[in-house]
């Protein structure tokens, strides 16, 4: 007696293979005429590699972007839970300095589970946004 699940399995195996097979296009190579006529291959220059754009930072746009860091870092004298840590104040820091910090937190280069999460929420954009409203306070 035969088993009926192998059987369909191999033919559901045979027909897929068929399928990707009949997808599969053979190019066509180009007449004697057409290759006679293309002007042979001259090499491109070189593309120099644009230097990546400075991001600049919107403080009016990074305010909003900074409303979940109050949490902490708005708070005189608050201490987080985990670990016992006291929260810096950010206001007037500097914009290269938080710019940095916070590139470092989304690379896991400085160790705080918290930072590093909401680090990695952010993009250049969003990161120079927040350097600029952050750095803007007096």
């Amino acid at each position: 007696m035969m088993r009926p699940f192998p059987i369909a399995t191999s033919l559901a195996l045979i027909l897929a293979a068929s399928a990707v097979t009949a997808q599969e296009t053979p190019v066509a190579k180009p007449s004697a005429s057409a290759r006679a006529i293309t002007p042979p291959a001259v090499s491109a220059p070189v593309a120099v590699a644009a230097a990546p754009a400075t991001v600049v930072g919107d403080a009016n746009r990074g305010k909003g972007l900074t409303y979940t860091c109050r949490g902490c870092h708005g708070v005189e004298g608050y201490k987080n839970v985990y670990p016992s840590y006291h929260v810096p104040k950010l206001g007037g820091q500097s914009e290269t300095y938080l710019h940095n910090a916070l590139l470092e937190y989304r690379a896991n280069k400085r160790k705080h589970p918290t930072m590093q999460a909401q680090a990695q929420s952010f993009s250049e954009q969003d990161i120079a946004d927040i350097a600029a409203y952050l750095s803007s306070i007096k």
